[in-house]
This record gives C-alpha cells, structure tokens and sequence, in this order.
C-alpha cells in the first residue's frame, strides 16, 4: 500500500512518528492506503511552518492574495474529478456526490475571491476637532482546521480558503478515514503561487488534535464533528485562549403536512436521507409527519427506499454507497436492530444487505422506520446512516414544539403548500438552518452555516460573513494631526469630542 505523509512547508514531509492507520475502499471492504499519524512534535513542525509564513503573508497585499485565490480557483475546477474519484474511493459517496461536495467547496473559494470587498473597513471624518476614526480588520495569525470524514473536500474548503485570503497561515487536521483529497487540495495551493508554509496538511489521531487545542502559537480552531467531541475541542481550545467554533452533532427533522405535495415531498425526503448514505450533517433522519397525511408519506418514501440504486460509487447510475467504515456499519444495524426491539415498526429494512462482487464492502441499505417515538434510541442518537424514522404528530404546533425539544439545532425543513404554516414554522422553530420544501437548507457560500443548541459550540457560524469576522480582529485608530504644538488641545479629563 502507499503511504500517505504530511504536508508541511511546500512539502512531503513523512515527520518523527511512526504511527500509522489503514484507509480503506468501503465499497470493498479493502485496505488501500497506510497513513502517517502525526505526533505532538510533527504537529509543532506543521505549526511552526504556518507561524514563520505568517508575517509574510499577512503582508502581502489584498491584490496578490486575490490572484492566487483565483489561480487555485481555476485548478481546483480542473481537477475537480481528481478529487472527487479520491473522496469516492476513501469515503463511499457516489461520484456524481462528490462533484457536488466539490462545488460546494469551491463556492466558498470564490466568495474569498471577494476578499478586498469583505475586508474593507470604516471612516469618520470630523469626530472631534480635527480628528477622524476608523477601522479595518486583521488577521489573527495561525489557525486551524479539524475536519470530518464526511465531506473530506468541501468543509475544510468552508474553512482555509476564507482565513487565508483574509492574510492567516492554517494548519489542517483531516481525517485520517478520507485524507486524500486535502493531499490534493495541498498541492494546487502550491500550484496557485500560495508560499510554502501558508498551508499545511498534518495527519493523527487525538493525539494530533490535543497537540492543536494546546500550541501557544496557534490563535484559533475551527471544528466540525461530532457533539461530545464538538464540546471537548471548544472546552480545551478556549482554555488555552484561542477562538474556537465547533459544529457538532445533529438530528434533522422534516415535518410534512397534510397539504403537501406527497409525491414532491416523498422524493426530496429520499435523497435527503439516503444521498451519502445518509451520512451527512444535514441529512434528514427524522420525518414528523402530521394528521391524517401520515400512512400515505410513509407508503411513497418506502417505495422509493425500495427503488434507490445501491452500488460502488464508481458505478454509473449509482445514488447510494457504502458507509465510511465497519464500525459505523455495525453501529448503525445495531441502531435498527433497537428500534424493532422497542417497539417501532420496520417498513424498510436496510438489514443484511449486500452488493453482488462486493460482499466484503460496508453496505446498510436505505431503511425506513415507522411508529417511532422520542424515547427510542433510533430517534435520540444521531445515526449517520441511511435511516430515515418516521414519528407521527397531530398538528404543526405539536411537530414544531417535538423539534424544539430535541437537544439539536442544525437544520430542518417543513413540506407544506401553506404560507402560514411555513412562516409559523420559519419563527417558531429553535433551529439554525430552515428550508421551506427544501429537505437541505445548506446556505449558499455568501451567508453562513451554522446550528443552535448543542449543534454549535461558540458564536461564529461558519464561511460567509461570521467566517470573515471568526478569522480577523478590529482595530479601531482615532488620528489628529495638530497643526502646531502649541495647539494641542491637551487635557486631564476623560476624552469627549468637542
């Protein structure tokens, strides 16, 4: 097998640790790469690069940063089947998925492209006599990136190309299940003129990410992942003085009402919880569906559960692979399992499903759950996997208050042909990202993403305008320029304008 080493420094760097792990091909089932896992000092190496890079580049004008934002702009679009075919191969997705994760990635490189109009600052002529005031951004120094498996490209591309153009140094932590798309993403920066040091690749384990949370040098972190672990990056990271925004967990929900369009809603609910198999942050995975339009939603979303074309990724015509690894196959079957055993009623079941040639891969088939109640495991964990649990409710305030009860706040969506329902819903649910017959209400690169509740940890949303803010620093300057010294307006009193 290949190894996979660092990035640090404009360069391959293989570093002091000798640890590795096993990347595997889930449609298989077989090891394909052996990854490097950084230790604390390969970890110090990578940072130190960023920090040496840092006055230079925080330097160097709006203008040449731009130019090499549209350079790995370009690149980054003509290789982005490169990138796709590695996510595919080490996370599952299908390729045509990838391609889209990939343009979502690339959306936030042009909106950094943006940055001279995203950085510009503030003016006050005359505040007092013969002052002004005004304000501009910084940036912040070396910051960080830990990112998950689930979307190897597009949210590490949500992060660095928005705190590099903003004039900081960045250091990525990938994961070390799907690694190789920031490999790539590596060497186009190079390829863009981006100077050695100003992006960083480093692979590990928590030992990596501890070594991260705990640099003096490094000024903030950026975080998506799993709640518990969310939590742990934000409660260590603030410790030790740095910013830090940690997406967690989440539990999206879609009610349907009685008066939407059952076809519309059954198709869009299916890609939204089978698409990757269902292991995305805004998958839904739990349908409310309201009074008497419940048997009907339940009888078309399992229909085309049946109908989904489960295959390798490579596959043409494929909609869904594999999950990323063993352990979250067995994980989420147990999940299944524990739902028939407590009480729900299996429509679907994605159990014990295979794909002919590829009996060893980490298949789960799309599976749909009915009768589901909110004491169930099936509904309070979040799965990461293609389930989709049906819960029943009487009306649109009662599925507005169950959502509302959950301890997520990521995403959600209401399926409704009613302008007043869907604007009771938009205001009343407690929840971050809202679509409107609209199952994934990703914001474009423009606005930010982000959840409420115990989806984010920290007050900065990500990419959009929250990013440009998480990675800069105002400084605010009051200028006099007396016109002789003996005009100095001098006095012992707190400063008032006059």
């Amino acid at each position: 097998m290949a190894t996979i080493s660092h990035w640090i420094g404009g360069a391959l760097v293989a570093g002091e640790s000798t640890r590795t792990s096993v990347v595997y091909n889930p449609a298989t089932g077989q090891p394909q790469h052996e990854l490097l896992l950084g230790s604390t000092a390969d970890v110090n190496t990578a940072i130190d690069a960023a920090w040496d890079a840092f006055p230079g580049w925080s330097q160097t004008s709006l203008g040449a940063r731009t130019k090499v934002m549209f350079a790995f702009r370009e690149l980054v679009n003509a290789n982005a089947h490169r990138i796709a075919e590695a996510i595919t191969d080490e996370h599952g997705k299908v390729l045509s998925d990838a391609l889209g994760e990939v343009q979502r990635g690339l959306e936030v490189v042009e909106f950094a492209c943006g940055i001279p109009s995203l950085l510009k600052g503030d003016y006050s002529d005359q505040v007092s006599s013969d002052v002004d005031s005004f304000s501009f951004r910084e940036p912040l120094g070396v910051v960080a990136g830990i990112t998950p498996f689930n979307f190897p490209a597009m949210v590490p591309m949500w992060m660095f190309p928005v705190a590099i153009a903003c004039g900081n140094t960045f250091v990525l932590k990938p994961s070390e299940r799907d690694p190789s798309a920031a490999m790539i993403l590596a060497e186009l920066w190079q390829q863009a003129g981006l100077p050695d040091g100003v992006f960083n690749v480093v692979h590990g384990d928590k030992v990596a990410v501890d070594a991260i949370l705990d640099s003096s040098k490094v000024s903030a972190v950026s975080f998506v992942g799993s709640t518990p672990i969310a939590k742990y990056i934000y409660e260590r990271g603030t410790a030790s003085g740095k910013r830090v925004q940690a997406l967690g967990g989440a539990k999206n929900h879609a009610i349907v009402l009685p008066d939407a369009d059952i076809d519309f809603a059954a198709d869009h609910l299916a890609a939204a919880a089978f698409g990757s198999a269902g292991e995305r942050c805004m998958a839904i995975s739990a349908a409310v569906a309201v009074g008497d339009g419940a048997d009907r939603i339940v009888e078309a979303v399992s229909q085309r559960a049946r109908a989904v074309k489960v295959a390798p990724g490579r596959t043409a015509g494929s909609e869904m692979g594999p999950v990323v690894t063993r352990e979250a196959q067995q994980r989420i079957l147990g999940l299944i399992d524990s739902g028939e055993q407590q009480g729900a009623s299996i429509a679907v079941d994605g159990r014990g499903f295979t794909v002919p040639d590829h009996e060893d891969g980490f298949w789960v088939g799309p599976t749909v759950i009915d009768q589901v109640s909110t004491e169930m495991d099936v509904y309070s964990q979040e799965i990461f996997g293609p389930v989709l649990s049906v819960v029943r409710s009487d009306s649109v305030d009662e599925a507005i208050a169950l959502i509302n009860s959950n301890p997520y706040g990521n995403g959600t969506a209401i399926f409704t042909s009613s302008g007043e329902y869907a604007r009771r819903f938009q205001r009343g649910v407690h929840v971050g990202m809202i679509g409107i017959n609209v199952p994934v209400p990703v914001p474009m690169a423009y606005y930010s993403f982000g959840g409420w509740k115990d989806s984010l940890f920290g007050d900065k949303h990500m990419h959009g305008p929250e990013g440009v803010s998480f990675y800069t620093r105002a400084k605010v300057v009051t200028a006099r320029w007396p016109r002789m010294a003996a005009d100095s307006g001098a006095s012992f009193h707190f400063p008032t304008a006059k």
